[in-house]
Parts: C-alpha cells; sequence; structure tokens
C-alpha cells in the first residue's frame, strides 16, 4: 500500500524522465506510486518509461482524457488513491529530497503543502526576468496583503490532501491556475496550509509548457478571490464544492 501518488504531466520529455525517476528512486522514503499522464501516444516520454528497470516503486501511465497540463494533471487526479497526492515537474531533479517532508506536514493535517521556492533556504536560478519580477510581486502580494499561507502561491509543485480533492471542484480552464485556485478555496475554508522550501532552476532540456500570458486571466481571478476571502467576505465559508458531494440524495 502507498502512502503518496506523485502526478507528473508530460509532454516529450523523454530527454528529463529517467534521471527523474531516478531521483525520486534515491530520495523518497515514503511508499509511492508514480502516475505518468500524457497526450498522445507518439509523446516520447512513454518509451523511456516502459524501458525503465530501476524502479522499485509503481509506474502507471495515464492518458489525459483531454489535451494540456491541466486537463494531464486532473487525469491522474482521477486515478489516484492514495491519501496524499503530488503534482511534481516533470524536468526536477533536484527537489526530491524534499517530498518526505511536504508528505509528513500533511500526516501532521495541512491539507495542502506548497514547494516554496521564495521562502528561507528556497531559490530560483536561470528565470527570465519577466517572469521572475511578475511572481516576486504576486506573491508578495497574495502573502502579505491577502493573506494567503504560503509565500510561493503559484507554484504548481504541491501536494494535495485526498479531502481537497474529493471535496473541491476545479473550475479553473486550462494551465497551473488550479493549483492557486485550490489554495484559496482552502483559504476561506480555513484549512491548513503548509509550506517547505524549494529549488527551481531554468530548464535545460525539452521544451516548457509555461504560457504566463495565455494562462493570466485565470490566475487574476482567484487573486480576486484571495482578496474577497480576507477582505470582504462575511458570510458562511462555503465554496464550490464537487457536484458529487452537493446533489441531494435520490429517494
Amino acid at each position: 500500500m502507498h502512502d503518496l501518488d506523485i502526478v507528473i504531466p508530460v509532454y516529450n520529455e523523454g530527454q528529463n524522465i529517467v534521471d527523474v525517476l531516478d531521483a525520486l528512486g534515491r530520495s523518497v522514503q515514503t511508499p509511492f506510486r508514480i502516475l505518468i499522464c500524457y497526450d498522445e501516444d507518439s509523446d516520447d516520454t512513454l518509451p523511456a518509461v516502459r524501458q525503465y528497470r530501476r524502479a522499485t516503486f509503481d509506474i502507471q501511465l495515464v492518458k489525459n482524457r483531454g489535451t494540456g497540463v491541466l486537463q494531464a494533471i486532473l487525469s491522474g487526479f482521477q486515478a489516484s488513491t492514495a491519501p496524499a497526492v503530488l503534482v511534481f515537474p516533470a524536468d526536477d531533479t533536484f527537489n526530491a529530497g524534499i517530498i518526505d517532508q511536504m508528505v509528513q506536514k500533511s500526516k501532521e493535517g495541512c491539507d495542502i503543502v506548497a514547494a516554496s521556492r521564495l521562502m528561507r533556504g528556497g531559490g530560483i536560478e536561470g528565470c527570465p526576468w519577466l517572469k521572475l519580477a511578475l511572481l516576486r510581486l504576486s506573491a508578495f502580494t497574495l502573502y502579505h496583503f491577502a493573506r494567503i499561507p504560503t509565500r510561493d502561491a503559484s507554484n504548481g509543485f504541491r501536494l494535495f490532501s485526498r479531502r481537497v480533492l474529493e471535496s473541491l471542484e476545479v473550475e479553473s480552464g486550462q494551465g497551473f491556475a488550479f493549483s492557486i485556485e485550490l489554495l484559496v478555496k482552502c483559504r476561506r475554508l480555513g484549512w491548513k496550509v503548509g509550506e517547505v522550501p524549494a529549488l527551481w532552476f531554468e530548464r535545460k532540456k525539452g521544451q516548457s509548457r509555461f504560457r504566463l500570458m495565455r494562462w493570466l486571466p485565470g490566475y487574476l481571478r482567484w487573486f480576486g478571490y484571495a482578496f474577497a476571502t480576507t477582505y470582504l467576505f462575511r458570510g458562511p465559508k462555503t465554496v464550490t464544492l464537487k457536484s458529487s458531494l452537493t446533489e441531494p440524495p435520490s429517494g
């Protein structure tokens, strides 16, 4: 029985995925399974995964029910069964060592555990200046003014409890805005959020699917939600729940 499902959305990550799997196998002590989530059967990640022979953990290939990184992640969530589910970058070979800390915080009651690049012990290297400036500005604003309890609200590298995935509906339509969405919904409900320091380096192989300007409207929606929760929200602590949990019983 595994305690953690690691969801890795991929898009032609054949150059990176073996090193990532090796890093996870070396560093993570928590019993875990990996869910590789992909769009097309032609993705060059798949042969590399099928030929991988060093795994001491289960690897499951999950075909995306749609296209794009959000649908890949949601497909991974639907396939997950563990008490904690982690979204992990397909090119990250340097943060596997913090995953056990994230799981421990989850066991201590955190419904979300953020990997924070902007807290003491974290760091960012090689990020384009505009992207870095926007990241720092948004993180500072959400932490200090909207009182979101993580210094790195936009990082998609994040652990979610089973309660979050089974209770909260994802309304975001693309990109990683869902990560901020679930964070601010947990904040509105008063659910516990934790963070651990993480590193980030500009990728050296493969192509990033991050599209800041295309995804920006989705991010801004949840920025507004965060500020409304802090300064305007005075009613019952409700959020949009999954329909299966809100429908009245039949009969």
